[in-house]
């Protein structure tokens, strides 16, 4: 539980007050009373929390050190400006983004979400029943919520369960934005680290300079494949044996199949893998729906420009009676989440601060 403990130095921020939650020190505004902490990791530490100005429940999360890393702190920026722009059912709400007392010298920062019970992985590790309904939903959820994503030109480069936060009535929400990117000018796509290895696209796998929206499609695939299994359908232990996990699966590739790869020595290595006949997804998952193994054929396609897209996917006959385009409709605009990724640290304090100052107009003439 949420420990209250004085402020550090005996000296305390106006507006705050002060708790220690698995041994980690919360100095957040007095709106909010933490309950209890409910999860921690490199990304930092979460509790729940009220707000008690509007007795709605919250998730909490400090980033401590914000600018320790620039790459992390580039990835909170990015998180910043996108959910500020994000208003979908189906993607995870910022609420608030809690102001430090300077611009200048904070080093930790606190975002405000709204709470859910757990996560899809948690879920699937679990010993409750999915039925076949709870996976359509699932799947339903996290293709619209996509759609609207890709729609304002956005690719969330980092879909896995971890990263899909559910509640007990089974709404699901998109979260975890820190990898996310915008289309450059030119149509082509940042090609640095993405997706976790197990989710991770053929055409990443192999290093394509440019990469799509279908890269997101397999991500849900292979999310589809371990809700219907209740494991990793490609739990590969480094990039080629993954390689090698989907070739298994999938079957050994035509030559017409390869020609987007442009890299002549991935092209190569997959030419050298032994030959497969590949597995009918039916018999991985005998008790699916026929309907569900179609469409999860038409998701795990190892040439990205024959794979499904999202918006063919929502209307494939497993998701018939769902799916509903009038009241889907796109983003209003696209969202430009390009930043220079050279960005100096005082560089990216200032744009962290402008973005904490579109929840609190008021603060604008706090003291830096």
């Amino acid at each position: 539980m949420a420990t209250p403990v004085e402020p550090p130095n005996g000296v305390g921020a106006n507006g705050k007050h002060y708790f220690s939650m698995w041994q980690t020190l919360f100095e957040i505004d007095v709106k909010y009373a933490p309950i209890k902490p409910i999860g921690r990791g490199a990304y930092g530490v979460v509790c729940s929390g009220l707000n008690r100005e509007t007795n709605e429940k919250v998730a909490i999360k400090k980033i401590h050190n914000v600018f320790e890393n620039r790459v992390d702190a580039l990835r909170t920026l990015r998180e910043l400006k996108l959910l500020r722009h994000v208003q979908h059912e189906n993607v995870i709400a910022l609420k608030d983004v809690m102001m430090p007392s300077q611009s200048v010298g904070f080093k930790d920062v606190y975002l405000v979400y709204e709470l859910m019970d757990t996560d899809l992985h948690h879920i699937i590790k679990s010993s409750q029943p999915l039925s076949g309904d709870h996976c359509k939903y699932f799947i339903f959820q996290l293709l619209r919520g996509l759609k609207y994503l890709h729609s304002a030109n956005i690719l969330h480069r980092d879909l896995k369960p971890g990263n899909l936060l559910v509640n007990s009535n089974c709404d699901l929400k998109i979260c975890d934005f820190g990898l996310a990117r915008t289309s450059r000018s030119n149509g082509e796509f940042m090609t640095e680290y993405v997706v976790t290895r197990w989710y991770r696209a053929p055409e990443l796998l192999l290093c394509c300079d440019n990469y799509g929206t279908s890269i997101d499609v397999w991500s849900v695939g292979c999310i589809f494949a371990e809700i219907l299994g209740r494991k990793p359908i490609f739990p590969g232990t480094e990039c080629l044996n993954q390689l090698k996990l989907i070739v298994n699966v999938l079957g050994s590739q035509q030559e017409a199949d390869l020609e987007f790869i442009d890299n002549p020595k991935a092209r190569r290595y997959i030419k050298t893998l032994p030959f497969s006949r590949g597995v009918q997804l039916s018999r991985l998952y005998p008790q699916a729906d026929p309907h569900a193994i179609d469409l999860l054929q038409r998701m795990l396609v190892f040439d990205p420009s024959k794979r499904i897209s999202v918006t063919e996917a929502l209307q494939h006959p497993y998701l018939a009676g769902l799916y509903d385009p009038s009241r889907n409709p796109p983003a209003q605009f696209p969202i430009n989440l390009e930043l220079d990724e050279n960005m100096e640290e005082p560089m990216i304090r200032e744009m962290m601060w402008q973005e904490m100052l579109q929840y609190h107009p008021e603060a604008i003439n706090i003291v830096t």
